[in-house]
């Protein structure tokens, strides 16, 4: 008689106080309904938007949280992706899916990803950097014309992003990316197309086939992303094997520069005008739910939404067996 195999104790974080709550909360429904029930316990972590977790916190201890074996932090945006929680699931020795604290860190924060990816000698747009408070929005001079989109360098889902053409539009841009973020990003406006293109962590990791996201809007804003449903999406995208190749190559190497680990996806743009492609930004913790990109992308590729979440945890198991062999005290 085969001895049953134990379960994989699985604890899912989602929810969390940022503007991408409900995103979380889509991503960790669609989590829970394609885990192999055979092969996983679940026990789930809901974070409200004021910060409260339901029906306890994890806790900053090692041996302190049951038994956990491996910890999904499926939190879009602040307080979640930007190495908060990676750091408290650091110091409870818990095991987690995607980047660790520092990949998370720097790649939430828009600027400080493009300032890497430069020193690493790949290509973004021209952009400008701000602090709330140290600026005059009506004074601020511009080295590049309108129009330019401004964000605020920690969220996602394209909350709180601007296209403004004209320098009232500008202003007001300015006062809502403040309201959502201490630093801003002002980006040269560029015409042309948006893609994604994902990766599985690894030795080596893999990128995917792109995809091309056609708005229905001005730009991919959130509601197009999440309320309209009237986006499209070409996948694979239509590039020519050249800059299929390209692309891939962009995204492990943005990838590296930022010391992401486990899952990623990086946004591209492509210059109608120049035919540059640019990197916009990487997502440690893409999308979960059922029309999000990043498992699409790899289910194209033959690797369904189940088997890339197992490989997910398998890459975190490992990722801390890895570290069970660094010593922290004398």
């Amino acid at each position: 008689m085969t001895k049953p195999t134990q379960k994989i104790c699985l604890a899912l974080i989602f929810g969390g106080r940022s503007g991408e709550h409900e995103i979380s909360v889509r991503s960790a429904e669609s989590v829970k309904k394609a885990l192999d029930p055979a092969r996983y316990e679940v026990s789930e972590y809901f974070i409200d938007k004021a910060g409260k977790w339901h029906p306890k916190p994890i806790l900053p201890e090692p041996g302190a949280n049951g038994n956990i074996d491996v910890v999904f932090p499926l939190l879009h945006g602040t307080f979640g992706e930007d190495g908060t929680v990676q750091g408290l699931l650091e110091l409870a020795d818990l095991p987690y899916l995607g980047a660790g604290v520092l990949g998370s860190a720097v790649s939430m924060d828009k600027a400080i990803t493009k300032k890497l990816c430069m020193q690493a000698g790949l290509p973004v747009v021209e952009h400008l950097s701000l602090t709330r408070g140290e600026f005059d929005p009506k004074t601020l001079k511009l080295p590049f014309d309108f129009p330019v989109f401004v964000k605020p360098a920690n969220l996602g889902s394209s909350v709180g992003i601007t296209k403004a053409k004209t320098r009232e539009q500008f202003e007001a841009a300015l006062e809502t990316a403040c309201q959502y973020d201490n630093k801003i990003v002002v980006e040269r406006g560029v015409t042309g197309r948006e893609f994604e293109c994902a990766v599985l962590g690894g030795d080596p990791p893999k990128a995917s086939t792109p995809c091309e996201i056609i708005p229905s809007q001005e730009f991919y804003t959130y509601e197009d992303k999440y309320l309209l449903d009237r986006a499209r999406i070409e996948l694979p995208a239509k590039l020519t094997e050249a800059q299929t190749k390209e692309m891939q190559r962009l995204t492990l190497a943005c990838f590296e520069a930022v010391s992401c680990e486990g899952m990623g996806r990086v946004d591209f743009l492509l210059e109608s005008a120049t035919g540059q492609l640019y990197i916009n930004e990487i997502n440690t913790i893409p999308g979960f739910t059922s029309i999000s990109m990043y498992p699409k992308m790899f289910e194209y590729g033959g690797i369904s939404y189940s088997q890339l979440l197992d490989t997910l945890i398998q890459l975190a198991l490992q990722r801390a067996q890895t570290r069970q062999a660094t010593q922290y005290t004398r």
